[in-house]
């Protein structure tokens, strides 16, 4: 159980990011459904730029901002021109798909640097790591998934605690309103789609540098679709969709898992769960009627200041 659910946070990771990135967008009122192109374009750019600099720093960089730069596309898109978002969204991914294939077929089947597959080595946390069950699945991973850790309790505090979180929120409830108390809807919208994009590109960054070491076009496969259903399932909470990734992570590698403890099952069965998952999460979370589940009354609903 130990071994399963430490590999269930590793296949987490990717999802943990985009959902938190996507999150953020969200809330600012930003419907953002461009996620698996945003992941695929920080795959590819955290390869390539692990490839030519052999710099783990400059792989992260690469994909944060490759990421950003598409979801930049998409603020200017939407926020400034006000054109319809889901449309928008959908078309980032095309986009993403399409520069990354053209942009990947130079590195099919290259590894990524020696340097930098040695910087995201498993190093365990310092006394956390020798806490019972706990430190064995959380403390003994790789820098990344501490980065991860850390951008959930930054994006909880952010959001909920401090006065930008709350003209976020506010952004993403009642655009009118908040241009009404003087916060500058724009610029909120802005900020939160190059931030949220970013994280979706370093949500790709992991699967092509360290969860799949090897370049592959379709690393991302699907996954995009998976955290735009987690923050459904998450009700707008990064940490629910800490949750969430673990949940999705470990049915993610459920298949191995099985093969393992030689359970006879169609391997393509196995891998059709967390599409199945994502399925029943946004049924269900469509009957939640609760204040807190519910997603930003302004949600998709673009602001023209003309108007109020």
């Amino acid at each position: 159980m130990t071994s399963f659910l430490a590999a269930a946070i590793v296949a987490a990771t990717p999802l943990l990011f985009a959902t938190v990135g996507e999150l953020i967008m969200e809330k600012s009122g930003s419907l953002n459904l461009g996620v698996e192109g945003m992941m695929l374009m920080g795959a590819i750019a955290g390869f390539v730029g692990a490839a030519g600099s052999q710099n783990a720093g400059v792989a992260l960089l690469s994909a944060f901002a490759a990421g950003a730069g598409g979801a930049l596309i998409f603020a200017f898109l939407t926020v400034t021109l006000r054109a319809n978002q889901v449309v928008t969204g959908l078309t980032l991914t095309i986009f993403g798909t399409g520069v990354t294939k053209f942009i990947g077929n130079a590195y099919m089947g290259q590894s990524v640097p020696g340097p930098v597959r040695a910087f995201f080595a498993k190093t365990a946390v310092p006394g956390l790591s020798d806490i019972p069950f706990i430190g064995d699945v959380f403390f003994k991973q790789d820098i990344f998934i501490y980065i991860g850790y850390a951008v959930v309790a930054l994006a909880t505090v952010f959001l909920f605690k401090t006065r930008g979180g709350l003209n976020l929120r506010a952004v993403g409830e009642n655009a009118s309103a908040a241009d009404a108390t003087g916060i500058n809807v724009a610029f909120v919208r802005y900020m939160a789609c190059v931030v949220g994009g970013g994280l979706c590109g370093l949500g790709g960054g992991y699967l092509g540098i360290v969860y799949v070491p090897m370049w592959q076009v379709d690393v991302v496969n699907g996954r995009g679709w998976i955290a735009v259903a987690l923050v459904i399932f998450s009700a707008w909470n990064p940490i629910k969709a800490f949750a969430g990734s673990l949940l999705f992570g470990a049915l993610a590698i459920l298949g191995f898992t099985l093969q393992l403890m030689e359970v006879s099952i169609s391997q393509y069965l196995v891998d059709m769960f967390p599409y199945i998952a994502a399925i029943v999460v946004v049924i269900i979370s469509t009957h939640r009627n609760m204040k807190e589940d519910l997603p930003p009354m302004n949600l998709s609903v673009p602001y023209f200041r003309e108007d109020r």
